[in-house]
């Protein structure tokens, strides 16, 4: 039997997000945590937990993982499989939207909550070695902290060596867990974690599941679809913005390039149906280039 990847976001929210497996959550985010130096939680709540509803094919689908924390802490958990580009910028932009959207009409600023985002990226994207890396906002020469509110963490999966073994445990166990095509003894990984073993068994029974693969199957084609014309589109985009800036001087020409590029990649992101946050996110024009373009 070949088992479905973990990676794939609408089975990684089966996974950690169904009612069932809250104990699986949040044994994955205290390792997270742990390997941070930061304390463990105690209880932890998934505010849109996994359903039926979940339709791979329906763009409304939210394959994020929204959880609460007993103290308060809002955690995000996002699995990204291809890289969508401009990662730091939406995953700033989707943090303030989590962090600003706690404050109802009238409420005080003392009451906003944590927000921490936990990215999960089959790509490298941070100029490091680290497969973890976790930002907060610091004063840069003393390292002073500003508020605790923000807290980004990035696990890079190709950053994970191939030498780094079952015997380290923890967070290790985990992203071998998600990288399971290259493991050639799971039983070794989840032999003192009995919560990485339900994850295991939850993902050998979806994998077994006629209807789950079906779904399986239609996410993924849908996931390959979305990251073969965001690829076309740039790389046809940012071609013919190079060859426009040749015709021009060195300087003037780059700069008028790169925008004739964005442009074009923005006009082929809108005929392909794309919506404008993504096209936007996609190329860094604001709403005003945008209305004046589309």
């Amino acid at each position: 039997m070949e088992l479905l990847d973990p990676r794939i976001d609408f089975v990684f929210k089966r996974i950690f997000a169904s009612e069932n497996n809250k104990d699986v959550l949040l044994a994955f985010l205290n390792d997270i945590f742990a390997d941070a130096g930061e304390a463990q939680l105690c209880e932890v709540v998934v505010l849109n937990p996994f359903t039926d509803k979940d339709d791979p094919l329906d763009k409304q689908s939210v394959f994020d993982i929204w959880a609460r924390a007993a103290d308060g802490k809002l955690i995000n958990i996002e699995m990204q499989l291809f890289n969508k580009y401009d990662i730091e910028k939406r995953t700033l932009y989707y943090w303030s939207k989590r962090y600003s959207g706690q404050l109802q009409e009238g409420g005080k600023y003392k009451d906003l909550n944590k927000c921490v985002t936990v990215n999960i990226l089959n790509y490298n994207v941070l100029p490091n070695e680290h497969t973890h890396s976790v930002f907060h906002l610091r004063e840069d020469k003393y390292g002073t902290p500003l508020s605790d509110d923000i807290e980004i963490h990035f696990l890079e999966l190709p950053k994970l060596g191939r030498l780094q073994s079952p015997v380290e445990s923890g967070l290790v166990d985990w992203l071998l867990f998600l990288k399971g095509k290259e493991i050639p003894d799971w039983e070794a990984l989840s032999m003192n974690n009995p919560a990485l073993q339900k994850a295991m068994d939850t993902l050998r029974y979806l994998s077994q599941d006629e209807e789950a693969r079906m779904k399986y199957e239609a996410r993924m084609k849908v996931l390959l679809d979305e990251a073969s014309q965001m690829d076309g589109a740039l790389n046809e985009g940012f071609a013919k913005g190079k060859q426009e800036g040749k015709q021009e001087g060195i300087r003037e020409g780059q700069a008028k390039g790169e925008k004739t590029g964005r442009l074009e990649v923005a006009r082929r992101l809108a005929a392909m149906g794309m919506d404008r946050q993504t096209i936007r996110e996609a190329t860094g024009l604001d709403d005003e280039e945008l209305s004046s373009l589309l």
